[in-house]
């Protein structure tokens, strides 16, 4: 595990992922950001929809996207949006939209709820998994020709959307998951609940419904932002470590597109 002892300068050298260390958080959401606008004019100059993987979490970028697509007036009535993922009840149902905790309830709110109106997808283009038909995503993406861009983070145990490192699966077996309901692992309650719910692990939801690591790993495009401490360590295995199962988002270096925005805290060495 040497790989944590790389120090910021030498940061992305010999990485399996390409990494780009930048400076701070804004300037990696800003990257994010000019990410979604890009894709999202090209198709638009070619005349093809674009569709999206998109996280609540990092969310940072979406000012920064919400305000370029008002400024441009940058049609999305041809944008698929299809977020990672939502928290449950422990009968399998969504919680709350109006639960601060909602990821539903934080699109509508600070995504879809600042954009104008005339420039907005209709709602059948705005989509969550769905834990009554949770291979209703995965179908509706191949019915539209697959995923311009996933983006997203990494979790403290190295997973893309709430697809939990497994210890049972080989990276194939693993890679090949589909959308489904799923307990959350300790360590990802945990991380969550300190930023969520001031530390109150049992406050959080122990279910949620994600997408797919198979839809993320088929997307053309993979573009994620680290920026905690924490992402230090996090950064160095997903990057430099083994492809397992154990660590989810090292899988990603056997994806032909993929990019990590690092920010400088982050960058700094792990121990």
């Amino acid at each position: 595990m040497d790989y944590f002892n790389i120090p910021a300068r030498e940061l992305g050298e010999g990485a399996r992922i390409p990494l780009r260390v930048l400076g701070d958080s804004g300037e990696v959401f800003y990257e994010l950001a000019l990410e979604m606008v890009n894709a999202i004019r090209e198709s638009n100059a070619a005349g093809r929809r674009t569709v999206f993987i998109c996280p609540v979490g990092p969310v940072g970028q979406y000012p920064v996207f919400v305000r370029l697509v008002n400024r441009e007036g940058l049609s999305l009535k041809n944008c698929w949006f299809f977020n990672m993922d939502e928290y449950l009840n422990d009968d399998g149902t969504y919680i709350d939209q109006d639960s601060p905790l909602s990821f539903r309830g934080f699109m509508a709110k600070n995504v879809y709820g600042k954009i104008d109106p005339a420039l907005l997808m209709p709602p059948e283009q705005r989509l969550f998994p769905d834990p009554a038909d949770p291979g209703k995503v995965d179908r509706l993406i191949d019915q539209l020709g697959g995923v311009d861009v996933a983006f997203g983070g990494i979790g403290i145990n190295g997973h893309l959307a709430f697809n939990e490192a497994r210890d049972d699966m080989t990276p194939d077996q693993f890679a090949a998951q589909g959308t489904r309901v799923l307990t959350m692992s300790p360590e990802t309650r945990t991380a969550n609940a300190i930023g969520d719910r001031g530390g109150a692990i049992d406050a959080m939801p122990s279910k949620a419904v994600t997408i797919g690591i198979r839809q993320i790993l088929s997307a053309k495009k993979v573009r994620l932002g680290v920026f905690r401490p924490w992402h230090r360590a996090v950064v160095r295995q997903a990057a430099y470590g083994p492809v397992t199962a154990h660590f989810p988002a090292s899988l990603l270096q056997n994806h032909p597109d993929a990019v990590i925005f690092v920010n400088n805290v982050a960058a700094e060495q792990a121990f």
